[in-house]
């Protein structure tokens, strides 16, 4: 997991206040897959059920729970609510669910649940990397992140109801974290405008507050505890591993020995044993009690970032950037490669004779262990003595001296989609062509959020080329891939710079030269699910209050930021045209935020119409609500007109003409026409509508192109329009 770069400015800026932005995500058709690499796997064996579960969290930014069987998983639910990656997942207990993301927040879940999201908490300044569960305290859960925080967490503590007022304070309040200075390292998704220095850690909800293990400078990747919750250790860019009482969040010591990054840490059940995986490809037993390294094992030929050991910890299973997964007797120091992947290991979860690897890729793969009796696995040949310096392994390798794989294949595989890695907005500012994983190049169209066509494997720029279109269209939205699908991020005012007129944009029953507002028309679509919801609960309500629609908030709201220009165009109507109309089978998801809470993302067929300006951006809900639009810049354009090089018709205009910006270019050929046949007798049109020989046009002054620049009816020269050609930059 890597960081992305600062996009935003500083609490320091005197620069005016960004609006809350509003991004839909367009999800794939099936969505019982991940689209992304996943980044953590749990097994859950459920006591009340029966079943056993496991549960994955994926860089899509959901997690989903598969029910387990010999030979098929099954996805039961989906987790939607984080807006950027989930980075780990553990259980407290067998109803509590903890995920943690690169949107800086850890989230909890009803397990069971049809994807129930419980609480948000907001503690971190950066993204919350990693987290670790006491297996016998289901109550104590610890995380970490890139900002060198560690925090130990009481869940019952965290999740215990709070009253409507506290409610109202948790959301001002627990959104962002005081302070001034740095600015965060910003994802693609969230613009987050809080500073990473904490000036109090008791911004949480209803007063309570996690313990807070103070000592780390640099971010902390890996984190680990033992059964009973008496022993936490943590490790990071420091290249040491320390050690905490999370009762307190004191610092009992510090273990040196590593010399890169430490990706990942287990304890075995007394929390006296410690193994460690770095960067610098070593695995590393530690004694606790003896406060040293008492082995290492130089098994993997680069990044170590993922362990799982057996039951009683007598050998460790490891996983890392060198694509293998490998099986270590502790004691003997024998090694064996039980198979490698495509893509670099990230966790691994042991389940009865099995072991679950979660890659940077969408797929999930299980593969036979012998977890209860690893030495069955030595029996079959081809272990090596692992050394005790990192080069050994290194150098082994190189003379070619490769181990052979115990399995060629998994047991069972969970499928994902492929991620989309390449992306073109194309000109006419509606289609937008992908490339995936796979290398299948697909049409998009994102005022639908479907898929036009997929043209299978052919060249992306080759294809791109051939869609070409000559229109001309300000951009509206920007899409980013960053949760291996399409993000497209609409920011007021931009996106409501782009228009098009209903004849292009085929809508039935509409004239044909009626402009219609691209952003307007697909907040419409994504928020009609919402606006159905609303009225029927603002419909219950009247009928036994006798109340009217509530909007005063959000009028004045919004007049008093910015002066608002009502869309005079567009009929003040719900109606929502083909070409805007998402799909209900996979419809989209929404990214944003109000002015309480903080982000969050939910599926816009699971909006229930409570949602008010705390939940949505006021600017979308006076676009949606009330017809308003924010006012635009100059939206006219200039240009000349001249007959073309080798033409015997006079020059036209001897001025500059000015029309809208989005212009139809029918438009300036009727006005072509207008001028040469209208400032004649009409008698010198012949019956097939060509002009008559010698006819020019007399010279114009600067005059004006406009949509109602034309008499309405039936034109008599509308045949004619076949033998203009208007050229622009040599171009038809």
């Amino acid at each position: 997991m890597h960081r992305v770069g600062s996009a935003g400015n500083t609490n320091s800026s005197v620069r005016p206040r960004k609006e809350k932005r509003l991004t839909y995500v367009l999800n794939d058709a099936d969505d019982t897959k991940h689209c992304a690499g996943v980044n953590c796997v749990t097994v859950l064996k459920s006591s009340s059920s029966g079943r056993d579960y496991l549960f994955t969290g994926s860089r899509d930014g959901t997690l989903k729970r598969w029910a387990v069987s010999e030979d098929s998983a099954t996805c039961s639910a989906t987790f939607e609510s984080h807006v950027d990656w989930v980075n780990d997942a553990v259980l407290a207990g067998e109803n509590t669910l903890v995920s943690c993301s690169s949107d800086t927040t850890l989230k909890t879940w009803d397990s069971l649940s049809k994807g129930t999201c419980t609480r948000t908490l907001r503690q971190h300044s950066d993204y919350v990397t990693r987290l670790a569960a006491a297996e016998r305290n289901s109550n104590v859960i610890a995380s970490c992140g890139l900002g060198g925080e560690v925090f130990i967490w009481d869940i019952e503590a965290a999740l215990t109801p709070v009253s409507k007022s506290s409610d109202a304070t948790e959301d001002e309040g627990s959104n962002g974290v005081g302070g001034s200075g740095n600015s965060l390292p910003m994802t693609s998704l969230r613009p987050i405008s809080s500073s990473n220095s904490i000036t109090s850690h008791n911004t949480q909800s209803h007063g309570y507050a996690p313990t807070v293990a103070k000592g780390h400078k640099e971010s902390v990747y890996a984190l680990a505890m033992n059964d009973t919750g008496s022993v936490l250790v943590s490790g990071g860019t420091e290249k040491v591993v320390r050690v905490w009482d999370p009762r307190s969040g004191s610092k009992t010591m510090k273990l040196r020995g590593h010399t890169d990054n430490i990706r990942a840490l287990l304890l075995d059940s007394t929390g006296r044993f410690c193994l460690s995986g770095s960067s610098d490809s070593m695995i590393r037993l530690w004694d606790l009690g003896q406060q040293r390294c008492v082995h290492s094992y130089a098994v993997h030929t680069d990044s170590v970032w993922a362990l799982a050991s057996t039951p009683t910890f007598s050998h460790v299973y490891s996983g890392g950037r060198d694509l293998s997964l490998y099986l270590t007797d502790l004691a003997t120091r024998e090694s064996i490669l039980l198979c490698s992947k495509e893509h670099p290991i990230v966790q691994l979860a042991l389940h009865d004779d099995s072991i679950w690897a979660a890659t940077t890729d969408s797929s999930v793969d299980r593969w036979s262990a012998d977890g209860r009796n690893p030495q069955k696995v030595f029996q079959k040949g081809g272990s090596f003595l692992a050394g005790n310096l990192s080069f050994s392994r290194a150098r082994v390798s190189l003379e070619g001296s490769t181990p052979v794989p115990v399995h060629r294949e998994p047991t069972l595989t969970i499928p994902g989609t492929p991620a989309i890695v390449q992306h073109e907005i194309l000109n006419n500012k509606r289609h937008l062509l992908t490339k995936d994983t796979a290398g299948s190049v697909k049409l998009w169209e994102i005022t639908k959020g479907v898929i036009v066509e997929d043209y299978g494997k052919v060249p992306f720029d080759e294809k791109k080329e051939q869609l070409f279109e000559m229109v001309s269209i300000p951009s509206w939205f920007t899409v980013d891939t960053r949760l291996g699908c399409l993000s497209v991020h609409l920011d007021t005012p931009q996106c409501f710079s782009a228009e098009m007129y209903s004849a292009d944009l085929s809508i039935p029953g509409k004239a044909e030269d009626d402009k219609v507002n691209l952003a307007r028309e697909t907040l419409k679509g994504l928020l009609s699910h919402w606006l159905s919801k609303k009225k029927q609960r603002v419909g219950s309500q009247a009928s036994s209050n006798g109340e009217v629609l509530p909007g005063k908030d959000i009028t004045s709201r919004s007049l008093a930021n910015s002066r608002v220009e009502v869309d005079g165009s567009a009929e003040n109507d719900s109606i929502i045209y083909p070409p805007f109309e998402f799909s209900t089978a996979s419809p989209p998801s929404i990214i944003t935020e109000g002015s309480q809470g903080g982000p969050w993302r939910k599926k816009i067929t699971d909006l229930d119409g409570t949602e008010d300006e705390k939940d949505l951006p006021w600017w979308c809900l006076d676009c949606v609500l009330h017809n308003r639009l924010p006012p635009r810049e100059n939206s006219k354009c200039s240009f000349y007109l001249h007959p073309s090089e080798g033409n015997s018709f006079q020059i036209l205009t001897q001025g500059k003409l000015s029309a809208p910006r989005i212009l139809r270019i029918h438009k300036v050929v009727n006005y072509v026409l207008e001028k040469m046949v209208l400032d004649k007798p009409l008698d010198n049109l012949n019956p097939e509508g060509t002009f008559a020989p010698g006819l020019g046009g007399g010279p114009l002054q600067h005059s004006a192109l406009g949509d109602g620049s034309f008499r309405s009816g039936p034109k008599p020269w509308v045949k004619s329009r076949n033998t203009i050609e208007i050229l622009c930059n040599n171009q038809k």
